[in-house]
């Protein structure tokens, strides 16, 4: 006997969504390769710079400069990173306040409204099918005593 599978399986793709995901896919793997290869000329600018500048005869201040810019640089691309995380950050804010702030104003309503009618069916259904209960196990029980019942 085959268990039946607790997740149902995606429905197949039609070809139209197949080349859809095929060129998404083809162009993440460019945008890749372009960000690598930006980094590796970069770093092979970088290293024929120092190279050019440890060079006999090549002044200190040169290098001093050079390393100045590159510490610019840096702090520029920082200071971008910061600002996307500041937007970031109030986005997010955003989300929660208008969001998810909501839903969990909702869920508390639901909570209080299920609170009330369990209440009320503890009142209204519970207890007078209990007392009920106990009235039928007395009659019975009497009924075995006067042995009108047998036990």
């Amino acid at each position: 006997m085959e268990l039946p599978n607790p997740e149902p399986t995606p429905p197949p793709l039609t070809p139209q969504q197949q080349a859809e995901k095929r060129e998404q896919e083809r162009k993440q793997k460019q945008t890749m390769a372009a960000v690598i290869a930006g980094v590796v000329v970069f770093l092979a600018l970088l290293i024929l710079a120092i190279y050019a500048l440890m060079l006999p005869g090549t002044p200190t201040d040169k290098i001093r400069d050079v390393f100045i810019i590159v510490v610019a640089l840096e702090t520029l691309v920082i200071g971008v990173a910061l600002i996307v995380l500041i937007i970031q950050l109030a986005s997010l804010i955003n989300l929660l306040q208008n969001e998810v702030r909501p839903i969990l104003s909702a869920t508390s309503e639901t909570v209080n409204t299920l609170r009330g009618t369990v209440e009320f069916l503890g009142e209204e259904v519970i207890e007078p099918v209990m007392q009920l209960s106990g009235y039928l196990a007395g009659l019975k029980r009497m009924l075995e005593l006067l042995g009108i019942k047998p036990k």
